[in-house]
């Protein structure tokens, strides 16, 4: 083992490699006895690949590039294709097409030749005509989904509702060909689904200024033979209850996730012939989350099995996959090296295929075979890029934050298979602050955090309050006080890893993308904790992000986070990181997408108008065809290249293989 100063090891992990390994496969589908997902291509330009795992397990692109099946429903997304298997013709598959927002039908084994066609129009109107969670129900020749719909120019003018669009192509020319399943109006809708005997259908439905983790209603319609939804009704949720999933199980009884105990857990209720709900049941009451912030339309934590079992996501910070038995409440978990599972679950029979990761391990699709037990990996198969003795081998703590409160954390040491550091010498640490602020940082393997941990700096991700995973008096310690509960968490663990040996207090930095980035900017501001810091895509002007700056979803987010603007403008004013420019004392970098439409470039270049001549070196870098989170393989790469030469000219570090960085001051 050789010595050398922490932050100068070589690594055979480097940015361009981690870029290459950047992103998850998502949104699973059963397609007959075929397997279905969508797959990030970074070399591609960042576009999403949907893969088809054929029944002998071989694995093939079955849309070429161009074709990217992503969604932009409320901007992040949401479930972007179905398929229905077709015995006498293979599969039919509906997806969104990222650049023009349109569905397509596309039938792969149709012949040499067989290409998308579109099934929906577009339109000039806004950002035009978007789809997403659909289901094809070709017995009724359409496929059923949500429509988000744009009316005029803002970001706002915009209305959504459940549709079902003909299969037929009739659409695609022709908006009023879609049919609108409902009258029930709601701002925010998931997709409906389909009792199985045909005659109910159920979705999800919230309104500003509420976000889906706050509260949802449950709203069920009778189908008639004509296909039109009647006598929409509420039957679960409220204001102060979210119930982010709805489904059937294979009796016709309707599953949902609730926190109405403060933690997400699954309930069954039956439908009487009129309607009524019965009062849910909690199948397996437990101080874990079975349910999660409902981010993307489409997510799902649960899915239930013909033998009336249901697989479900669960857990306290990590979370497993697991069979539930209803009727007698136990729940059998999947034995494995996985510590995540993606709220994204498909069912063939007997077996569960979901999402899975683990420390040592980056995201795969894991099966699940409920008769026996057994769980294996079926696509997309983690493979080691470097000697697996090169990631981190994380730590999960729990430190203590202002008022005694717990703050949860993982701490990634410096490691390396040859080297180690001097006696005596405390490496730096990057505080690593996720987005969100509804979220989590969750247990992974992340070859960012190794390009770290490889040369010799620690990382520490911190769950500061108000992230999701720990119920919800967690994730409501942030209400009203954002700007100050995750400065102050994310403060306290930087300084008890220095006050407990493990970090050098001289040589802390702060990291953080979108929400982070507005804690990062935040701690720069508020805090002496950090020698420099990191800002990815932020929030800095609460303020402009609340009155047009932003996108619909999350626009009235703030209202919640630090309260309507128009009763507390002075409490906006004293957050907001580009007010107190004047604060900031550390060196940073600034790394935007040019076109984030969440958190916009105007933000960014204001803070940088101000920061002009105060004698503190920054660096921007802005990456034209990058959006809120970067995709590209070379927006990636530049970034955390970057990101290693803020830190070797702030710590000292003597490395060359970062590159320079033109600072302002």
């Amino acid at each position: 083992m050789e010595t050398a100063a922490h932050g100068s090891w070589p690594s055979p992990v480097d940015a361009a490699l981690a870029a290459a390994h950047d992103g998850r496969p998502e949104y699973p589908g059963a397609v007959g006895d075929e397997l279905w997902w969508t797959e990030p291509r970074p070399a591609e330009g960042g576009r999403r690949a949907l893969v088809r795992r054929r029944a002998d397990g071989t694995e093939e692109i079955a849309l070429p590039a161009p074709w990217n099946v992503r969604s932009r429903v409320v901007e992040y997304g949401g479930r972007p294709w179905a398929a229905a298997d077709r015995p006498e013709g293979g599969p039919l598959v509906v997806f969104c097409h990222f650049p023009d927002q349109r569905l397509y039908a596309y039938e792969p084994d149709a012949g040499p030749g067989a290409e998308p066609r579109p099934l929906t129009p577009v339109s000039a109107v806004g950002g035009g005509l978007r789809w997403a969670d659909p289901v094809v129900h070709p017995d009724r020749g359409e496929v059923w989904c949500v429509l988000e719909e744009f009316t005029g120019p803002a970001p706002t003018d915009v209305r959504r509702v459940p549709a079902a669009v003909p299969l037929d192509g009739s659409a695609a020319g022709d908006r009023t060909a879609v049919r609108e399943l409902t009258a029930e109006r709601h701002r925010f809708v998931t997709g409906p689904r389909l009792s199985p005997d045909g005659t109910r259908a159920v979705w999800i439905g919230w309104d500003h200024p509420r976000m889906p983790w706050d509260g949802t209603e449950v709203l069920l319609a009778e189908v008639a033979s004509d296909g039109t939804f009647r006598d929409a009704r509420t039957v679960a949720g409220g204001p102060a209850e979210s119930i982010p999933q709805a489904d059937w199980d294979a009796a016709g009884r309707l599953l949902l996730v609730s926190d109405r105990t403060g933690w997400w857990n699954l309930y069954r209720a039956a439908v009487g012939a009129d309607g009524a709900l019965s009062e849910p049941v909690a199948l397996c009451p437990r101080p874990e989350e079975f349910g999660g912030p409902l981010w993307k339309i489409g997510h799902g934590w649960f899915a239930p099995l013909d033998s009336g079992l249901v697989a479900v996501v669960h857990g306290v910070g990590t979370t497993a996959l697991g069979v539930l038995d209803p009727e007698r409440g136990d729940l059998v978990d999947a034995v494995g090296p996985w510590t995540e599972w993606a709220p994204a679950l498909a069912v063939h029979g007997t077996r569960v295929t979901g999402v899975a990761a683990g420390p040592y391990g980056s995201h795969e699709l894991v099966e699940l075979d409920t008769r026996t037990g057994r769980a294996r990996v079926v696509g997309a198969a983690h493979t080691d890029a470097v000697d697996p003795a090169y990631y981190p081998e994380p730590r999960l703590r729990t430190f203590t934050g202002p008022g005694g409160r717990e703050v949860h954390a993982q701490v990634y040491p410096p490691r390396h298979p040859a080297f180690t550091g001097p006696a005596g010498e405390l490496p730096p640490y990057v505080i690593r602050v996720h987005g969100g602020p509804t979220g989590h940082a969750p247990l992974v393997l992340d070859l960012e955090i190794a390009y770290f941990t490889s040369r010799g700096i620690g990382v520490a991700e911190v769950n500061y309050g108000g992230s999701t995973g720990y119920g919800r008096e967690y994730r409501e310690r942030l209400r009203e006080r954002w700007g100050v509960v995750d400065v102050e968490d994310c403060a306290a663990v930087a300084t008890a890893l220095a006050a407990e040996g493990t970090a050098d207090p001289a040589r802390l930095a702060v990291r953080g993308g979108s929400a982070g980035g507005w804690t990062a900017a935040a701690s720069l501001v508020g805090t002496d904790v950090y020698a420099c810091g990191t800002i990815v895509y932020p929030v800095l002007d609460p303020r402009g992000w609340a009155t047009g700056e932003t996108h619909d979803f999350e626009s009235r987010y703030l209202d919640g986070l630090i309260g309507p603007v128009d009763r507390f403008p002075d409490r906006y004013k004293e957050r907001a990181p580009v007010e107190h420019v004047d604060r900031i004392t550390a060196p940073f970098l600034l790394l935007q997408g040019l076109d984030d439409v969440i958190c916009p470039p105007a933000q960014a270049e204001r803070l940088l108008a101000r920061a002009a001549g105060r004698g503190v070196p920054h660096a921007y870098l802005a990456f034209e065809g990058e959006g809120h989170g970067f995709r590209g393989a070379d927006a990636l790469t530049r970034a955390l290249e970057a990101e290693l030469s803020l830190y070797v000219k702030v710590f000292g570090l003597d490395r060359t293989d970062a590159p320079d960085l033109e600072y302002r001051t």
